[in-house]
């Protein structure tokens, strides 16, 4: 049971982060638009919030979750680099001068 939640997907790329964002802040927006002219016309503050919050609810649904649509563009890693570059990089340092006192 355990491999089957280790199988689910857990990222999102950095265009489907802004393109969530920019999901979220709409949702949010369009709500609190038609809550605030829905609560005006019937003259209830309470409906306002309703609306405000069934459009979170509704925008963290879409959202939060790592949907296929936020995974189209993955980073592109460089590859692996040999272990020997890294004793040439040790020995290329410059020793560190103390400042005197």
């Amino acid at each position: 049971m355990l491999s089957t939640f280790r199988a689910i997907p857990t990222h999102m790329d950095y265009k489907g982060q802004k393109l969530a964002e920019q999901i979220f802040q709409g949702i949010i927006l369009v709500s609190a638009i038609i809550g605030f002219i829905y609560g005006y016309i019937i003259e209830q503050f309470g409906w306002t919030v309703y609306i405000v919050m069934a459009g979170f609810a509704l925008s963290c649904l879409l959202t939060l979750p790592p949907w296929p649509m936020y995974r189209h563009n993955p980073l592109k890693w460089l590859p692996v680099q040999e272990s020997g570059t890294e004793e040439k990089k040790a020995a290329d340092r410059k020793p560190k001068r103390h400042a005197k006192s």
